[in-house]
């Protein structure tokens, strides 16, 4: 088994003692850490209009919060003050290949449930104040120094302040507190309260979120693939219709033939495998796809035989599924049915960032597999 970054705490004790459970402090966590992107690359980043970020400035004497949207411009990162502010810039791993590769430790989690690795750098006395997430997080202290208060378990009903643009919680008691330094890792679970002040400037923390789909977003999601794939000619039926007292009574037995009409889909086990496979595999930023390729078999071929590699797009997400005689592999919301001798290379698409091709069987279907995975953007050829 891969090392995890869970210090001594041996992987079964914390998903029974600490997993959606109660926070965890490893020291050293990531011995020898080294931040994923630096400091002027991450502001770079958040300059650009497909990135994902925002800036939050705190006045410290009258407790006034401000929240800014990026793209930001120089500019804006001149005309920041010298205490009090945070960049956090999400999913940097979908657009830097080491924060990408910074997310594998923490493949001890099934990998549909990684979303994204946000990065947040502040100067002394940065934070965004208390708050709780809805899923659960890995906070690795990258470089710098952060002190962490926790606290509290918390809803949509809980107390929050009303004249912050960002979620502040009003009724904040701290119940533990440490300053981490880094490489050292703090686990919250989902709707703990916790709140990050820089200590000092240059500091950087990486947060490994989780997807939590709700059940809101599950049903809905559901739902609608359900009528995006029946024909309208499928209709309610009541060839056993019998005359009524009164016309305007809703029987149990109207009631039972809607409530199979919803069951009969619900129990189909294959019908939600497929949805939910596409849908945890759905790209996080479609708009984003990059453009179709053009690469023939015979390129694909020569690359290989030149010993070349293959990456898999850094904003791509797979999973595969066993069935009884096949795998069902999801690429960004796409399904492929593969057969038996492609489970090596199906497995390594979904666990590994680079493919070596030259490990697995040049056949014709394991080429054609990442020819179309090629073309369509989920893999593409490393530069020299």
């Amino acid at each position: 088994m891969k090392t995890v970054p869970l210090g001594d705490v041996p992987l079964d004790k914390f998903f029974s003692e600490y997993w959606q459970k109660k926070p965890l402090l490893v020291r050293n966590a990531l011995p020898d850490i080294k931040p994923p992107i630096a400091a002027d690359e991450l502001a770079g980043l958040a300059c650009e209009e497909a990135v994902e970020s925002r800036l939050v400035i705190q006045d410290a004497e009258s407790d006034r919060w401000d929240l800014t949207h990026g793209p930001f411009t120089d500019e804006t990162f001149r005309a920041l003050p010298d205490k009090y502010w945070t960049l956090l810039v999400q999913a940097v791993d979908h657009w830097v290949p080491e924060a990408a590769e910074f997310l594998t430790p923490f493949h001890f989690i099934p990998s549909w449930r990684i979303d994204d690795l946000m990065i947040s750098y502040s100067v002394d006395g940065g934070g965004v104040g208390p708050h709780y997430d809805n899923y659960d997080v890995f906070l690795v202290q990258a470089c710098g120094r952060r002190q962490w208060e926790v606290g509290g378990t918390f809803d949509s009903n809980s107390p929050r302040r009303s004249d912050t643009p960002v979620m502040i919680l009003s009724d904040w008691k701290p119940e533990q507190r440490w300053i981490l330094e880094p490489g050292d890792l703090l686990y919250v679970p989902p709707r703990v309260g916790h709140s990050g002040i820089a200590v000092g400037d240059d500091c950087m923390t990486c947060s490994v979120g989780f997807r939590a789909p709700s059940h809101s977003e599950i049903l809905r999601g559901f739902a609608d693939y359900i009528g995006d794939t029946l024909n309208d000619e499928v209709r309610y039926e009541d060839s056993d219709l019998v005359a009524l007292k009164n016309p305007g009574s809703l029987t149990p037995e109207s009631l039972g033939k809607v409530h199979h009409i919803v069951k009969q889909y619900l129990e189909d086990k294959d019908l939600l495998a497929e949805w939910f496979g596409r849908f945890i595999t759905a790209p996080k930023y479609p708009e984003e796809a990059s453009e179709p390729e053009a690469y023939r078999l015979d390129d694909l071929r020569a690359h290989i035989a030149n010993g070349g590699m293959l990456k898999r797009n850094e904003g791509t997400r797979m999973v595969f599924q066993e069935r009884d005689r096949v795998r069902w592999l999801f690429v960004d919301g796409r399904r492929y049915e593969c057969p038996a001798d492609q489970k090596a290379l199906v497995q390594a698409l979904c666990t590994d960032l680079t493919i070596n091709p030259g490990q697995y069987q040049q056949t014709e279907e394991h080429l054609q597999l990442l020819l179309d995975l090629l073309n369509r953007g989920s893999l593409y050829f490393p530069a020299e």
